[in-house]
Parts: structure tokens; C-alpha cells; sequence
């Protein structure tokens, strides 16, 4: 059973939160199988289906305040990844999770191919030149982890890229990942924190999603031709996003490979997971100094004794 809140609203309790999050928690890519991850998973007893949209709302309601305080303390920032096949649901997950937020304090940034400006920089610059100021949170939808998936998938793109051919091997992917390990290491240093969401679809569930949106004419904007071409290299990229997961999981940049079958349940777990991440870190708002009070102090007289010169005789 969920818990409820003392005004008799759904709420998840702090241990089945982090149950629920540990389930597809990955920080040792060692042995990691992606087969082994069930895309329609749901958790068991954890969550109860008829209260999902009240735990969502309440999960989203949390996170407005951790990250009111996230802002306020200007010490800490949040980085959150998204990577899936196509139509597992990064857009609405964002959209529904990020709902609450102050937009002031949250950026996002899509991933596209590369324009003319990345290609002329390493495959990391573009996201380096996207992270979070220190109090904000950054979303990236799809990321650097594109030149370990699309492109060893499609390794033809290398060649638009202008690397040395010295370069171009089978070593070039260890050596991304080494780069990409390196790389969240050290914002995790800075007091960035990293997140990294595998929204993991079901080949069934991705021809469901696509049928869709040819069937409903409101869809028909979602679907392109290039989906359906990509969905023919459906082993290929799931190899590579097994990969990629094992060789750059890490405690301080873990994954959470979040069954995507059910949209209600990986909305639920990624805005679970961001509660927790940010819970940990004991945000607070500062509080002023003596002298900061003082100061304070003397606005709030020079405001009062405003208002009372306004209703003076002398004033009317």
C-alpha cells in the first residue's frame, strides 16, 4: 500500500521511493544485460495503478520545492539525460515531470545532428557548452551518448566528423567511453549532479506507438519515415545501448534503465528519481546574515514609516 499525506492524499513513502528507484538503479556496468531489464515491468507492489496520477502530481509537487530550494541555494546543479529508441516517450516524460517547475530555473536542450559549428569541435563540446548553472537543471533530450549509439550504429557518420583516419578504429568507442567516464566524473567533482534515463521501449511497443500515429490524424506530426528506417536497426542499437550502459555506469553517474511500456509508470519513475537525487543533497534556503537581517530590518522601518507619512494630515 501507498502512504497518505496528513491531508489524506496518495504519497509514496520515502522507503518505497527509494525501492523503487533502486530497482533500475545501475552504477557497475559489469555483467550488465539489457535483456535481462523488462520493458513492461511495474514494480510489483510498489506502485498502485489507480493512484499513479496522484503520485505523479505528488512527486511533481515535491520536486517544484527541492528545486525552489536548489535555486535559492545556488551551490549545487542538476543534470538529467534522456536517451531511448524512438517513441519510448522522452517528450511527454519531460513535459509531465518538469511540469511544476520554475522555468527560470530549468533549461532543455535537443540533441540533434550535429551542425557545422559541433563538427568542428570534439563530440563532447556540445554538451559542455550546455550544462546547468550552478542552482539550475538541465535536461538533455538525447546527449553526448549519441556518438556511442547512433553513430557506431551508422558508422559511415564518422566521416563527416573530420577525425584524424589514425584515429578511426575499433578503439575509437573505448575510447569514448573512457572520454564520456572522464567527462561525468568530473561534473560530478564541480557539484553537478548526473542522472542518466534509458527509457527502455519494447520493439512491440514501438510498432504500437508508430501505428498510432499513423491511425490519429492529431499524430500523424510525430511520425517520419526515418523512425520506421531506424526501427530495421532495432538489434543493432540495442547492443549498442547495452554497451554504452555497462562501460559508463558509475555510482557518481548512474543509469536507471526505466521500463517504458507503461508511460503512467516511467513518468512516475523518473520523477521518483530526481525526488531522491535531490533529497539527498539537504538543500536549504540560505539565511541571511546579521548584518544581511539588519539591512532588512531597516527596509522593512523605511517601508512602514512610508505608509504612515502617507496618511498624515499634511497628506491629504
Amino acid at each position: 500500500m501507498n502512504a497518505r499525506d496528513d491531508a489524506g492524499a496518495p504519497r509514496l513513502s520515502e522507503k518505497r521511493r527509494r525501492e523503487l528507484v533502486d530497482r533500475y538503479r545501475v552504477t557497475d556496468g559489469r555483467g550488465f544485460r539489457l535483456k535481462h531489464r523488462d520493458p513492461a515491468d511495474l514494480a510489483g507492489h510498489l506502485v498502485a495503478r489507480d493512484r499513479a496520477n496522484a503520485l505523479l502530481a505528488e512527486g511533481v509537487e515535491r520536486l517544484t520545492r527541492l528545486q525552489e530550494k536548489l535555486y535559492a541555494q545556488d551551490r549545487w546543479a542538476l543534470l538529467c539525460v534522456f536517451q531511448a529508441m524512438d517513441a519510448a516517450g522522452k517528450d511527454g516524460t519531460i513535459k509531465h515531470v518538469m511540469s511544476g517547475v520554475n522555468p527560470q530555473g530549468v533549461q532543455v536542450t535537443s540533441f540533434k545532428a550535429p551542425g557545422p559549428e559541433a563538427l568542428a569541435h570534439d563530440f563532447l563540446w556540445r554538451s559542455a557548452v550546455a550544462l546547468p548553472a550552478r542552482g539550475r537543471i538541465a535536461i538533455f533530450n538525447r546527449s553526448h551518448y549519441e556518438e556511442v549509439l547512433v553513430v557506431r550504429v551508422h558508422p559511415e557518420i564518422l566521416q563527416t566528423q573530420r577525425l584524424p583516419p589514425e584515429l578511426i578504429g575499433e578503439r575509437l568507442w573505448r575510447h569514448r567511453f573512457e572520454s564520456i567516464v572522464d567527462f561525468e566524473r568530473h561534473l560530478s567533482r564541480q557539484g553537478i549532479v548526473v542522472l542518466k534515463f534509458f527509457l527502455h521501449l519494447s520493439r512491440e511497443e514501438q510498432r504500437r506507438r508508430f501505428l498510432a500515429r499513423l491511425e490519429e490524424r492529431d499524430k500523424h506530426w510525430k511520425f517520419s519515415a526515418a523512425d520506421l528506417r531506424e526501427r530495421a536497426f532495432w538489434d543493432p542499437y540495442q547492443q549498442a545501448y547495452e554497451e554504452a550502459i555497462g562501460a559508463t555506469a558509475a555510482p557518481h553517474a548512474p543509469w536507471f534503465v526505466v521500463p517504458a511500456d507503461n508511460k503512467w509508470f516511467s513518468r512516475l519513475v523518473v520523477v521518483a528519481t530526481i525526488v531522491e537525487a535531490l533529497d539527498a543533497l539537504d538543500l536549504r534556503v540560505p539565511r541571511p546574515s546579521g548584518e544581511e537581517l539588519a539591512a532588512l530590518d531597516a527596509a522593512r522601518r523605511e517601508l512602514e514609516s512610508e505608509a504612515s507619512a502617507e496618511r498624515s494630515p499634511r497628506h491629504r
